[in-house]
């Protein structure tokens, strides 16, 4: 998951199961920002998804935008829905 997303999460409410996702996930820097690793079931990675998708409206800024699109691609390929 994009930082830029874990970032905007972490400021939301979120669901226990999801709170425990991102308080469990591994920091990766990545040059001037950084990947938060989560180890979960694909149901939670999309009620994550779900949760940022406020991140496509004009309020957020063109970065925000991109990670979100980026964080839902790799959604997206982990399968079908559980």
């Amino acid at each position: 998951m994009p930082g830029k997303v874990a970032d905007f999460l972490r400021a939301t409410e979120l669901e226990p199961a999801e709170r425990a996702a991102l308080d469990q996930g591994v920091t990766i820097r990545r040059g001037q920002g950084y990947t938060l690793r989560v180890t979960a079931v694909c149901a939670v990675h999309r009620q994550l998804l779900a949760r940022c998708r406020s991140l496509d409206g004009a309020a957020a800024i063109p970065a925000q935008r991109k990670a979100r699109r980026e964080y839902e691609n790799r959604v997206s390929t982990l399968g079908s829905p559980a």
